[in-house]
């Protein structure tokens, strides 16, 4: 005989269908970030001949409308209203925008001068500086691994200054600019979604000014260069905006383990790319330090993976 489902089966039964729902699509969006900005070297060689100042000022005008019809698409305006009419906020979302156009201009600059495996170390160390700046921004006490982690990474810095004669300072600047625009990013009380499209904003007034006078001028490749030309400037918006807002919509669906685990995807698919496709030099300074930040990472990942293990057998089955 078969007994008839009871109403708490179906109502436990519908929120495990909904959690493992939502975080499929989570991971689907997150993956689908990762996976884009991994190829976008290939994209950043297509455009290398235009100057990079010019490709960040586009990058940031083509995302405005992008950004714009999403927000516009998801009814999510009511915050950057809010932001909008506030001066306090407004100069709050002026920083991270700053840094941001910072990290954008060096990884052009980056990939167009054969310098992609110094782009993928900073993408690496990125979290170890992050980790690091909330140790000296917001006191917060590191654990033994994590303190283990920032001091392998700062010794693959100093195997690459001995190796190269100089501070990695691409690497350096790309970890640190995108750790400073995260950490002012969490800041300001507004979503991921309309905080992207408010730093664009941001960004597109100055970099309309530039572009207008670099046409006025006629140094600007907007106009005067090839169709193709053209074209790549204005993908410059999609390649920027979709796989931040991809990554936005995936982060609000994940677990933060599951997103720091992922973000490994972006750097390792840079240096293949680097290595075997563009042939970089790989020599055997440069692959002691990245092994060293390989177990870095390594280490700095092990508490996120074991934390997930024990909440998995302290989870009771069916429960969602």
């Amino acid at each position: 005989m078969v007994l008839p489902r009871r109403p708490a089966d179906s109502r436990r039964m519908s929120v495990e269908s909904t959690a493992q729902s939502e975080a499929g699509r989570g991971f689907a969006f997150a993956l689908s970030a990762y996976l884009l900005w991994g190829l976008l070297p290939f994209y950043m060689k297509a455009v290398a001949h235009i100057p990079p100042v010019e490709v960040v000022a586009h990058r940031a005008l083509w995302s405005v409308p992008i950004a714009g019809l999403t927000l516009l698409a998801l009814r999510r305006t009511a915050d950057l209203r809010r932001v909008v009419r506030s001066p306090r906020l407004l100069a709050m979302a002026v920083l991270p925008a700053g840094f941001i156009s910072v990290n954008w201009g060096l990884y052009v600059w980056a990939i167009g001068n054969d310098r992609a495996l110094e782009a993928a170390l900073g993408y690496y160390i990125n979290p170890l500086v992050s980790i690091a700046l909330a140790a000296v921004l917001l006191g917060e006490r590191l654990d033994r691994l994590q303190v283990a982690a920032v001091a392998l990474a700062a010794a693959a810095v100093a195997v690459l200054t001995v190796q190269a004669g100089g501070l990695p300072w691409i690497s350096l600047v790309l970890a640190l600019s995108f750790a400073t625009y995260g950490f002012l990013r969490k800041t300001l009380p507004i979503g991921p979604s309309q905080g992207f499209f408010l730093e664009a904003a941001i960004l597109s007034v100055p970099a309309l000014g530039y572009v207008g006078y670099l046409q006025a001028t006629g140094a600007g490749s907007f106009v005067t260069a090839q169709p193709v030309d053209v074209l790549l400037l204005i993908g410059c918006g999609p390649a920027t905006a979709v796989p931040l807002l991809f990554y936005a919509f995936g982060a609000k669906l994940l677990r933060y383990s599951t997103i720091g685990i992922m973000q490994y995807i972006t750097p390792t698919m840079i240096f293949l790319i680097a290595v075997f496709v563009f042939r970089e030099p790989f020599d055997g300074g440069r692959a002691v330090a990245f092994v060293m930040i390989w177990l870095a990472l390594a280490l700095y990942t092990w508490p996120m993976l074991a934390g997930r293990r024990r909440a998995a057998r302290t989870v009771p089955p069916g429960s969602a």
